[in-house]
Formats: structure tokens, sequence, C-alpha cells
């Protein structure tokens, strides 16, 4: 599979600018298949799977009795160590990049599907923008991103907005896409700008 042979859209955004939401929305709509990163590190974090074992090599202290990771934990410690976060990145980044390019090769293979959407939370942290045609970024308002992750996370309006400080600014990742999708205000609103972009990159193809 050469990469002229499918056409690869990144999708991202920050934390609470409801990512997920669209990119559901677009693969239901669209004939377009959707892959998410943090669903292929879901499965790579399975004991003896290649995450896993980044984190086994860095700290067993996330590994618990039964050799699961203590995703809890980890993820604490990830907001508040940068250099740990650093480390974790930079052993994930390849692995789930080379395993989310071999699924679209297996889709491509046996369904001949070409279009694929990738929704990759750290897309421009880990520099992954080559691998795309284009770039959609969601956004949303700083405090719009503050509420909704303090109502999903059950947190403090402190601690989600130390948590959206481990990624670049939303507002800079904009300025670097093809296409932003603005989830500020109403679902209703999204929906047209979804029904927009879709049409645009993938009805008439």
């Amino acid at each position: 599979m050469g990469t002229e042979t499918v056409e690869l859209t990144g999708l991202t955004g920050g934390m609470g600018a409801g990512k997920s939401s669209v990119a559901r929305f677009l693969c239901r709509r669209f004939s377009v298949t959707c892959l998410h990163a943090d669903a292929v590190v879901h499965e790579l974090l399975a004991p003896g799977e290649k995450c896993w074992q980044v984190i086994v090599d860095l700290d067993r202290a996330f590994v618990r009795q039964d050799q699961t990771i203590d995703k809890p934990l980890l993820r604490q410690a990830l907001f508040t160590d940068a250099l740990l976060r650093q480390r974790i990145n930079e052993g994930f980044h390849p692995v789930v990049r080379e395993t989310i390019l071999r699924k679209v090769h297996g889709e491509y293979r046996a369904k001949g599907q070409k279009f694929f959407l990738l929704d990759v939370p750290l897309l421009y942290e880990s520099g992954w923008q080559d691998m795309f045609r284009q770039v959609i970024v969601v956004y949303a308002a700083w405090d719009k991103c503050v509420e909704r992750l303090m109502l999903r996370d059950n947190i403090s309006g402190a601690e989600a907005e130390r948590s959206m400080a481990t990624q670049w600014p939303l507002l800079e990742k904009t300025m670097l896409a093809d296409h932003v999708v603005d989830n500020s205000g109403n679902w209703l609103d999204t929906c047209l700008q979804n029904l927009r972009l879709g049409h645009l990159l993938w009805q008439k193809k």
C-alpha cells in the first residue's frame, strides 16, 4: 500500500474541545473509516504489548500485581512529571504510529477502503502532521473546555487547567490546521459545520 493509495485525514484538538464527538459524527455520516490513537494505546497497554513494555522499562511502580497498568496512577503522574511524560511519549508515539498504519493497510486490503480519519490527540505535539493530506482541528473556547473537563472527569477547575496545560495551546493548533471546526457553541451549529466539511472532503470522491 503506497501513500498515494489511501487518503489520511488527521483530526485533533484539545481536552474538552469535543474532538471525539466530531470524529464519531463524521465517520457515521460519511464513507470514511475512523481510527482512534487512544484506542490503539489501550490495546498496546495490555500485558506483554509494546506500550506496556515501555512502562515496565521506565518504572514498575505503575504495574499492578496482575501485570496490568495502573492507569489512574499513571495518568496522575503524567500530569505532574514533565520528564516522565516526555519519555513515555517518545516510547509510545513510534509504536502507535506503526500500529495505526498497519490497521489502515489491513482495512485497505480487506475492504478496499481509501478514506481514513485518524483521531490523534497529540498530533502536532508528536510531529505526525506529515502523515496526512489534511488536518482538522476541533476548537472550543478555553473556559468551555475547562467546564466540560470538570463535568466529564469530576475534577476541579484548577485540575482541568493543569491537564490542559500539558498540551499545545488549542489556538496555536488552529493556526496550523487545514480545517477548523468550532465546537464552542451548541451541538447543532457544530453538526452543520461537520456536514459542510464532510461533503467537501469525501462526498464527491
